[in-house]
């Protein structure tokens, strides 16, 4: 049998999301397991795939689709589940990978199942699952019939775990492939499927998404207005990684809506999350609980959100972040 599961690129790397979601593909039996990724051969991180227990890479070139074209993604992962018999296809519970998947589910008349935390094959043609509903504050158990299964992984759900026995344990799954192979696949497009297009600028495409980044400066209410992220700016940029916003900064149209962490914006699983003068409503939880780390900048020590904070902060954010930007520009 074959797995197969859609990876996204993160610069170089595979985004953390599309890594935990090969850790529960690898869970699904005794299965090959397979990824698609789109990009330059060259740039496939295939000794990183490798460890993840990755069998096959099936990679479609910049000529065949450039830029990213949910319809035409959906179309090429359509071409390979039927080319490669595959029981099941994946993909992180991002935008991007909803978006693709729905697309695969209307063109193949199949059922997809969003934002999955554990899958387990139920022998022939169906699996068992459990998924997030009401953005992760409900779990729904359910059984999907289909010759092949589609889901995305919730990203806060599984921990990326490389298939390599870390001292003295076991492997998670089928053990690292020793001989991966790469295939370059050409599929079959209709002009309609590159229709919707949206094509990243080199300057646009280095840094880490929201949905995937490693550190994230989160600013809220407290923040004062559009001026005021300058300093949150400066503050991701030292830290490697990116700014998110509550509701409120959105509905006061200081950043953008992309930029919003919580249950009607992404969900976001950093290793460090800082919220600065967010007060922490339960919306907004729903979108940052993932985090590995969160700490807490709010003149209030009532705030909701220091109950969920592993460090907290009382005191005005255009002090402390200004303060911690300086010391970190000294080390």
């Amino acid at each position: 049998m074959t797995v197969l599961t859609l990876i996204e690129l993160d610069g170089a790397e595979p985004a953390d999301a599309s890594l935990r979601a090969l850790t529960l593909a690898r869970t699904l039996g005794d299965t090959s397991v397979g990824t698609v990724v789109f990009a330059e051969v060259a740039a496939v991180p295939t000794g990183l795939l490798a460890s993840y227990g990755v069998t096959d890479v099936y990679v479609i070139e910049p000529g065949s689709v450039d830029g990213y074209a949910p319809q035409a993604w959906a179309r090429a992962l359509a071409g390979l589940a039927t080319e490669t018999g595959a029981t099941a296809v994946l993909a992180a519970g991002t935008d991007r990978g909803n978006e693709v998947l729905a697309h695969l589910g209307a063109i193949s008349g199949l059922p997809m199942a969003a934002n999955c935390t554990l899958v387990t094959p139920d022998g022939g043609k169906t699996h068992r699952l459990v998924r997030h509903r009401w953005a992760g504050l409900l779990l729904e158990d359910a059984v999907m019939e289909a010759p092949v299964a589609l889901f995305t992984v919730a990203t806060d759900s599984v921990a990326a775990v490389s298939a390599a026995p870390s001292s003295g344990g076991t492997p998670l799954g089928p053990p690292v492939s020793a001989s991966l192979q790469v295939h370059v696949h050409k599929p079959e497009l209709a002009e309609a499927d590159l229709v919707v297009r949206a094509v990243e600028s080199p300057a646009g495409a280095g840094g880490a998404s929201l949905a995937t980044a490693r550190v994230v400066v989160g600013g809220g209410r407290g923040v004062g207005g559009p001026e005021g992220f300058a300093s949150l700016e400066q503050l991701a940029e030292l830290l490697g990684g990116v700014v998110g916003v509550s509701r409120v900064v959105t509905s006061e149209g200081w950043r953008p809506h992309k930029q919003q962490v919580g249950q009607t914006g992404t969900k976001i699983t950093p290793e460090l999350y800082l919220a600065c003068g967010i007060s922490g409503a339960i919306q907004h939880i729903a979108g940052c609980a993932g985090a590995r780390h969160i700490i807490a900048i709010n003149t209030d020590p009532g705030a909701p959100i220091l109950a969920h904070a592993d460090y907290a902060v009382i005191g005005d954010l255009h002090q402390v972040i200004p303060a911690l930007v300086e010391a970190l520009r000294a080390r």
